[in-house]
């Protein structure tokens, strides 16, 4: 991008697949690193150096699972990266006390392979809508 270049919210909303309201958000949370410039009507303007830091909060944020307050305290200590994935690489992430790391998700069950044959599954449709139809009449 062109440092001269600015960018609106709604560009850097789409060109970072985060909704508006959260670059808002992060604005109050990082104003050290996210300074947009105001036009008229007070709607926001970004340079590229800053849509550069939105890229970097993002990707700590989302792909690496720092927290709001792991990010802090990289803008506080002046360790704050140019980017994520380097960062993450260099094992500085070490400096970022576990408080401020997210919990990893949990691995998603792996789906059981079962050997019950369409035939099975026909019986117990069957045998299911009997009883649906046994509880009709019985009401």
């Amino acid at each position: 991008m062109d440092n001269e270049y600015f960018a609106s919210i709604n560009e850097v909303s789409k060109r970072l697949s985060v909704p508006a309201h959260t670059l808002r958000y992060w604005e109050k949370q990082f104003p050290v690193a996210i300074r947009p410039t105001t036009g008229a009507g007070g709607r926001r303007y970004y340079r590229a150096e800053t849509v550069d830091r939105l890229i970097v909060i993002r990707d700590l944020l989302y792909k690496h699972g720092l927290t709001i307050a792991g990010v802090k305290k990289l803008l506080r200590d002046g360790n704050f990266p140019t980017s994520a994935d380097e960062f993450m690489a260099s094992g500085n992430v070490m400096d970022v006390p576990a408080q401020h790391q997210a919990t990893p998700h949990p691995t998603p069950v792996k789906t059981v392979q079962s050997n019950i044959d369409a035939g099975q599954i026909d019986l117990a449709i069957s045998i299911l809508e009997s009883a649906r139809d046994l509880l009709k009449t019985a009401q």
